[in-house]
Protein backbone atom coordinates (compact mmCIF):
# COMPACT_ATOMS: atom_id res chain seq x y z
CA UNK A 1 0.00 0.00 0.00
CA UNK A 2 0.87 3.50 -0.16
CA UNK A 3 3.77 4.05 2.86
CA UNK A 4 2.31 6.29 5.22
CA UNK A 5 4.02 9.75 6.00
CA UNK A 6 6.66 7.82 8.72
CA UNK A 7 7.13 4.76 5.92
CA UNK A 8 8.49 7.11 3.64
CA UNK A 9 11.72 8.27 5.45
CA UNK A 10 13.67 6.00 4.00
CA UNK A 11 13.23 7.93 0.41
CA UNK A 12 13.36 11.35 1.99
CA UNK A 13 16.39 12.31 0.98
CA UNK A 14 15.49 11.59 -2.73
CA UNK A 15 12.10 12.62 -2.38
CA UNK A 16 12.37 15.12 0.51
CA UNK A 17 9.48 13.07 2.03
CA UNK A 18 8.40 11.68 5.69
CA UNK A 19 6.52 9.03 6.16
CA UNK A 20 4.50 7.51 9.05
CA UNK A 21 4.58 3.30 9.69
CA UNK A 22 5.41 1.07 7.08
CA UNK A 23 2.04 0.66 5.24
CA UNK A 24 2.05 -1.37 2.42
CA UNK A 25 2.56 1.53 0.66
CA UNK A 26 2.69 3.18 -2.77
CA UNK A 27 6.56 4.02 -3.53
CA UNK A 28 8.13 7.04 -5.15
CA UNK A 29 7.63 5.99 -8.41
CA UNK A 30 10.94 6.28 -10.45
CA UNK A 31 10.19 6.22 -13.72
CA UNK A 32 7.11 7.78 -16.04
CA UNK A 33 7.70 4.74 -18.70
CA UNK A 34 3.98 2.31 -18.80
CA UNK A 35 4.92 -0.70 -17.13
CA UNK A 36 2.23 -3.04 -18.53
CA UNK A 37 3.53 -5.32 -21.27
CA UNK A 38 3.89 -3.96 -24.85
CA UNK A 39 0.20 -3.43 -26.95
CA UNK A 40 -0.64 -3.27 -30.43
CA UNK A 41 -0.33 0.54 -31.53
CA UNK A 42 -4.26 2.11 -32.17
CA UNK A 43 -5.19 2.33 -35.65
CA UNK A 44 -4.68 5.34 -37.20
CA UNK A 45 -8.38 6.94 -37.24
CA UNK A 46 -10.73 7.44 -40.88
CA UNK A 47 -8.59 10.64 -42.85
CA UNK A 48 -12.13 12.21 -42.87
CA UNK A 49 -12.94 11.50 -39.11
CA UNK A 50 -14.42 14.13 -37.26
CA UNK A 51 -12.90 14.81 -34.35
CA UNK A 52 -13.90 13.02 -31.17
CA UNK A 53 -15.49 15.71 -29.19
CA UNK A 54 -13.64 15.86 -25.49
CA UNK A 55 -15.45 15.21 -22.54
CA UNK A 56 -16.18 18.17 -20.50
CA UNK A 57 -13.65 18.31 -17.52
CA UNK A 58 -14.92 19.42 -13.80
CA UNK A 59 -12.66 21.68 -11.75
CA UNK A 60 -10.96 19.19 -9.04
CA UNK A 61 -9.24 21.31 -5.85
CA UNK A 62 -8.51 20.34 -2.74
CA UNK A 63 -11.74 21.39 -1.76
CA UNK A 64 -12.93 18.87 1.29
CA UNK A 65 -9.81 16.86 0.81
CA UNK A 66 -7.79 16.03 4.75
CA UNK A 67 -4.58 15.32 5.80
CA UNK A 68 -4.79 12.74 8.66
CA UNK A 69 -1.57 12.62 10.27
CA UNK A 70 0.17 9.87 8.70
CA UNK A 71 -2.00 9.47 5.47
CA UNK A 72 -4.20 11.51 2.99
CA UNK A 73 -8.63 11.39 3.04
CA UNK A 74 -11.55 13.17 1.93
CA UNK A 75 -14.53 14.10 3.23
CA UNK A 76 -17.30 12.09 1.69
CA UNK A 77 -21.24 11.34 1.12
CA UNK A 78 -23.78 9.47 -1.25
CA UNK A 79 -26.03 10.44 -2.95
CA UNK A 80 -28.00 10.20 -0.50
CA UNK A 81 -26.60 11.34 2.35
CA UNK A 82 -28.73 14.71 3.61
CA UNK A 83 -26.97 18.05 5.14
CA UNK A 84 -27.92 17.18 8.58
CA UNK A 85 -26.25 13.85 8.53
CA UNK A 86 -22.61 13.29 10.97
CA UNK A 87 -19.65 13.58 8.30
CA UNK A 88 -17.74 10.37 7.26
CA UNK A 89 -14.44 11.12 6.11
CA UNK A 90 -12.68 8.07 4.02
CA UNK A 91 -8.75 6.78 3.57
CA UNK A 92 -7.42 3.46 3.90
CA UNK A 93 -7.37 0.48 6.41
CA UNK A 94 -3.54 0.75 6.66
CA UNK A 95 -4.05 4.46 7.69
CA UNK A 96 -5.83 3.60 10.83
CA UNK A 97 -4.24 5.00 13.88
CA UNK A 98 -4.48 1.44 15.66
CA UNK A 99 -2.41 -0.40 12.79
CA UNK A 100 -3.17 -2.56 9.83
CA UNK A 101 -6.49 -4.47 10.58
CA UNK A 102 -4.77 -8.20 9.85
CA UNK A 103 -6.50 -11.02 6.98
CA UNK A 104 -10.22 -11.30 7.39
CA UNK A 105 -10.93 -8.77 10.03
CA UNK A 106 -13.26 -5.85 10.05
CA UNK A 107 -13.87 -3.04 12.56
CA UNK A 108 -16.77 -1.37 13.01
CA UNK A 109 -18.04 1.35 15.67
CA UNK A 110 -14.75 1.50 17.10
CA UNK A 111 -14.78 4.67 19.24
CA UNK A 112 -11.80 7.47 17.76
CA UNK A 113 -11.47 11.00 18.40
CA UNK A 114 -8.78 11.10 15.63
CA UNK A 115 -8.03 14.73 14.17
CA UNK A 116 -8.72 15.68 10.49
CA UNK A 117 -6.89 19.23 8.86
CA UNK A 118 -9.82 20.32 6.14
CA UNK A 119 -8.67 22.13 3.48
CA UNK A 120 -10.16 24.21 0.62
CA UNK A 121 -9.70 24.72 -3.14
CA UNK A 122 -5.81 25.93 -2.67
CA UNK A 123 -4.93 23.38 -0.11
CA UNK A 124 -5.03 25.81 3.13
CA UNK A 125 -6.14 24.28 6.57
CA UNK A 126 -9.54 25.58 7.49
CA UNK A 127 -9.96 23.97 10.59
CA UNK A 128 -9.68 20.82 12.33
CA UNK A 129 -12.42 17.98 12.18
CA UNK A 130 -12.57 14.92 14.89
CA UNK A 131 -14.04 11.79 14.49
CA UNK A 132 -16.20 10.37 17.14
CA UNK A 133 -15.69 6.90 15.71
CA UNK A 134 -14.53 4.49 12.75
CA UNK A 135 -17.41 3.26 11.37
CA UNK A 136 -16.27 0.85 8.97
CA UNK A 137 -12.47 -0.63 8.41
CA UNK A 138 -10.54 -3.49 7.07
CA UNK A 139 -8.13 -4.28 4.41
CA UNK A 140 -9.75 -7.53 3.29
CA UNK A 141 -11.18 -7.39 -0.07
CA UNK A 142 -10.40 -3.69 -0.40
CA UNK A 143 -8.26 -1.31 1.95
CA UNK A 144 -11.05 1.17 3.34
CA UNK A 145 -11.34 3.18 6.49
CA UNK A 146 -14.75 5.12 7.14
CA UNK A 147 -14.91 7.47 10.02
CA UNK A 148 -17.50 9.27 11.79
CA UNK A 149 -17.48 12.63 12.56
CA UNK A 150 -19.01 15.55 15.20
CA UNK A 151 -19.95 17.87 12.79
CA UNK A 152 -22.31 17.27 10.42
CA UNK A 153 -22.22 18.30 6.00
CA UNK A 154 -24.25 21.36 7.32
CA UNK A 155 -22.31 22.84 9.95
CA UNK A 156 -19.29 22.05 7.98
CA UNK A 157 -20.55 23.96 4.92
CA UNK A 158 -22.04 27.02 7.21
CA UNK A 159 -18.55 27.18 8.78
CA UNK A 160 -16.36 26.97 6.76
CA UNK A 161 -17.97 26.58 2.65
CA UNK A 162 -16.54 23.31 1.82
CA UNK A 163 -19.12 20.53 0.70
CA UNK A 164 -18.09 16.93 1.47
CA UNK A 165 -16.74 15.05 -2.21
CA UNK A 166 -19.56 12.77 -3.51
CA UNK A 167 -18.84 8.94 -4.17
CA UNK A 168 -19.72 7.57 -7.49
CA UNK A 169 -22.59 4.81 -7.15
CA UNK A 170 -21.27 3.26 -10.63
CA UNK A 171 -18.33 0.82 -11.21
CA UNK A 172 -15.09 3.29 -12.89
CA UNK A 173 -14.27 3.07 -16.38
CA UNK A 174 -11.74 2.13 -18.48
CA UNK A 175 -9.99 4.75 -19.94
CA UNK A 176 -11.74 7.55 -18.03
CA UNK A 177 -9.38 10.74 -17.13
CA UNK A 178 -8.89 10.71 -13.03
CA UNK A 179 -6.88 12.72 -10.59
CA UNK A 180 -5.53 11.31 -7.33
CA UNK A 181 -5.94 14.29 -4.65
CA UNK A 182 -2.84 14.58 -1.90
CA UNK A 183 -3.98 16.37 1.55
CA UNK A 184 -1.22 15.17 3.43
CA UNK A 185 1.01 16.36 0.34
CA UNK A 186 -1.18 19.27 -1.26
CA UNK A 187 -0.29 17.26 -4.59
CA UNK A 188 -2.37 16.05 -7.78
CA UNK A 189 -1.68 13.96 -9.61
CA UNK A 190 -3.78 13.30 -13.21
CA UNK A 191 -3.88 10.03 -15.26
CA UNK A 192 -6.09 7.54 -16.39
CA UNK A 193 -7.56 4.28 -15.09
CA UNK A 194 -5.69 1.72 -17.60
CA UNK A 195 -7.46 -1.01 -16.34
CA UNK A 196 -8.94 -3.63 -13.75
CA UNK A 197 -6.99 -6.40 -11.62
CA UNK A 198 -9.39 -9.53 -10.74
CA UNK A 199 -7.16 -10.09 -7.55
CA UNK A 200 -4.16 -7.76 -6.19
CA UNK A 201 -1.78 -9.23 -3.92
CA UNK A 202 0.46 -7.48 -1.14
CA UNK A 203 1.93 -9.76 1.38
CA UNK A 204 -0.78 -11.06 3.80
CA UNK A 205 -3.51 -8.93 2.42
CA UNK A 206 -5.56 -9.69 -1.10
CA UNK A 207 -8.04 -6.84 -3.16
CA UNK A 208 -10.62 -7.60 -5.23
CA UNK A 209 -11.20 -5.26 -8.73
CA UNK A 210 -8.33 -2.65 -8.21
CA UNK A 211 -7.79 0.31 -10.16
CA UNK A 212 -4.63 0.51 -11.88
CA UNK A 213 -3.26 3.86 -13.20
CA UNK A 214 -1.41 4.91 -16.05
CA UNK A 215 2.13 5.54 -15.10
CA UNK A 216 1.58 9.52 -14.70
CA UNK A 217 -0.04 8.50 -11.72
CA UNK A 218 3.24 7.84 -10.11
CA UNK A 219 2.11 8.66 -6.20
CA UNK A 220 4.10 8.34 -3.27
CA UNK A 221 4.20 7.65 0.48
CA UNK A 222 1.81 9.91 2.34
CA UNK A 223 -0.79 9.82 -0.67
CA UNK A 224 -2.55 6.53 0.82
CA UNK A 225 -6.44 7.09 1.36
CA UNK A 226 -6.37 9.84 -1.29
CA UNK A 227 -9.57 10.48 -3.54
CA UNK A 228 -9.58 9.33 -6.83
CA UNK A 229 -11.79 11.84 -8.75
CA UNK A 230 -13.25 11.47 -12.38
CA UNK A 231 -12.54 14.54 -13.88
CA UNK A 232 -15.84 14.50 -16.34
CA UNK A 233 -18.02 13.70 -13.58
CA UNK A 234 -15.88 15.33 -10.28
CA UNK A 235 -17.16 12.35 -8.33
CA UNK A 236 -15.02 9.84 -6.22
CA UNK A 237 -14.40 6.74 -7.66
CA UNK A 238 -11.46 4.87 -5.83
CA UNK A 239 -9.20 5.61 -2.68
CA UNK A 240 -5.41 5.84 -3.74
CA UNK A 241 -4.13 2.81 -1.75
CA UNK A 242 -0.64 1.23 -3.39
CA UNK A 243 1.85 0.46 -5.43
CA UNK A 244 4.62 -1.77 -7.14
CA UNK A 245 7.87 0.13 -5.22
CA UNK A 246 10.77 -2.31 -6.35
CA UNK A 247 9.79 -4.79 -8.41
CA UNK A 248 9.53 -7.71 -5.95
CA UNK A 249 6.40 -10.35 -6.19
CA UNK A 250 3.42 -10.04 -4.02
CA UNK A 251 5.49 -8.41 -1.11
CA UNK A 252 4.81 -5.56 0.81
CA UNK A 253 5.03 -2.37 -1.32
CA UNK A 254 5.28 -4.66 -4.37
CA UNK A 255 1.93 -5.93 -5.24
CA UNK A 256 1.54 -7.87 -8.21
CA UNK A 257 -1.70 -8.63 -10.10
CA UNK A 258 -3.12 -12.46 -10.05
CA UNK A 259 -5.98 -13.30 -12.80
CA UNK A 260 -8.32 -15.45 -12.59
CA UNK A 261 -6.13 -18.43 -13.99
CA UNK A 262 -3.93 -17.81 -11.34
CA UNK A 263 -1.21 -16.41 -13.44
CA UNK A 264 0.67 -13.43 -11.71
CA UNK A 265 1.84 -9.99 -13.58
CA UNK A 266 4.67 -7.60 -11.45
CA UNK A 267 4.43 -4.29 -12.90
CA UNK A 268 7.05 -1.95 -11.31
CA UNK A 269 6.33 1.62 -10.65
CA UNK A 270 2.69 1.24 -11.31
CA UNK A 271 0.29 2.53 -8.92
CA UNK A 272 -3.17 1.28 -7.74
CA UNK A 273 -6.40 2.14 -5.93
CA UNK A 274 -9.44 0.42 -4.84
CA UNK A 275 -13.13 1.14 -6.09
CA UNK A 276 -15.18 3.04 -3.91
CA UNK A 277 -18.93 2.96 -5.68
CA UNK A 278 -19.34 -0.82 -3.11
CA UNK A 279 -19.41 1.74 -0.32
CA UNK A 280 -22.41 3.31 -1.10
CA UNK A 281 -25.23 0.34 -0.63
CA UNK A 282 -23.87 -0.28 2.87
CA UNK A 283 -24.30 3.15 3.94
CA UNK A 284 -28.15 3.78 5.09
CA UNK A 285 -30.07 6.74 6.69
CA UNK A 286 -28.23 8.97 9.26
CA UNK A 287 -25.02 7.59 7.17
CA UNK A 288 -25.08 5.28 9.41
CA UNK A 289 -22.88 1.51 7.98
CA UNK A 290 -25.35 -1.11 7.30
CA UNK A 291 -24.06 -4.34 6.18
CA UNK A 292 -27.03 -5.95 6.27
CA UNK A 293 -28.70 -3.91 3.21
CA UNK A 294 -29.42 -5.11 0.25
CA UNK A 295 -26.56 -4.97 -2.22
CA UNK A 296 -23.62 -4.18 0.32
CA UNK A 297 -21.14 -6.68 -0.46
CA UNK A 298 -18.36 -5.33 1.96
CA UNK A 299 -16.87 -7.89 4.56
CA UNK A 300 -18.84 -8.55 7.06
CA UNK A 301 -17.00 -9.46 10.80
Amino acid sequence: MKKSFVGALGAVSALLLAAAGAVPAVAAQTSDAPAAPVTTPAKAAPAKAAPAKAAPVKAVTFAGTVALSNCSGSVIRTPSSQPNDPALVLSNGHCLESGFPGPGEVIVDQPSTRSFSLLNASGSKVTTLRASKVAYATMTDTDISIYQLTKSYAQIQSGYGISALTLNDAHPTQGSAIKVVSGYWKRTYSCNVDGFVYRLKEGDWTWKDSVRYTSSCNTIGGTSGSPVIDTTTGKVVAVNNTGNEDGQRCTENNPCEVDQNGNVTVRQGINYAQETYIIVPCIGVGNKIDLSRAGCTLPKP
